[in-house]
């Protein structure tokens, strides 16, 4: 998975050619290859690919003479991208401005957060040639009303404060801060599931 934090290489990439493109070089393929695939003339789909590998979004893998011409073969730098919230600049979520945390506004503004944080821990992480630890629990839970639904987010607040306020160490030399992220949302369907 590769962040994309550059405004410029965002825009190349919501093209909805380059998208198909990307998706196509999950393997590696070349102009002539991916316009008989994407039903394209070369000339349009080689336009596409050098916008996509001016912002490293594609990587050259080989070149290969065929007579009198060089067939390059390029693939995808990431299987999937996500586009980081710093693209929008000042106008990118902050939940210190909707501090509302019943709010939807809010936890959308956490979300980005999330994704922005995350996505430049993965870049560093990657410069350094290092893991990055983290933890993420997903699951789902049916509430029978909104009177449990408090219930169950009143409980868990306070089972987390505890948690942290046994395990936060503000003296610990070397420690490193963490920021822990709990959402509750309604499960979207999706088109694919049963009514």
């Amino acid at each position: 998975m590769t962040v994309i934090d550059d405004p410029a290489a965002a825009e190349v990439s919501l093209d909805p050619i380059r998208a198909r493109l990307l998706t196509e070089l999950a393997e590696p393929g070349s102009a002539t290859t991916l316009a008989q695939r994407v039903d394209l003339p070369r000339q349009k789909v080689n336009y596409h690919l050098r916008a996509l590998e001016r912002y490293g979004l594609v990587e050259l893998v080989e070149e290969r003479r065929k007579g009198n011409v060089t067939e390059r073969i390029l693939r995808a730098t990431a299987l999937s991208y996500v586009i980081s919230p710093n693209v929008l600049g000042a106008v990118q979520p902050d939940p210190e401005r909707s501090p509302d945390r019943l709010s939807a506004r809010w936890l959308l503004a956490v979300a980005a957060r999330l994704v922005r944080d995350v996505g430049e821990l993965i870049v560093g992480a990657s410069r350094a040639r290092r893991r990055l630890a983290t933890f993420a629990l997903d699951g789902e839970i049916r509430f029978a009303s909104a009177a449990d639904r408090a219930a169950f987010a009143d409980e868990l607040a306070g089972t987390l404060t505890t948690l942290m306020s046994k395990y936060h160490d503000e003296s610990a030399t070397g420690g490193r801060d963490h920021r822990i992220v709990v959402a509750v949302h309604p499960r979207v369907p999706r088109d694919e599931e049963p009514g």
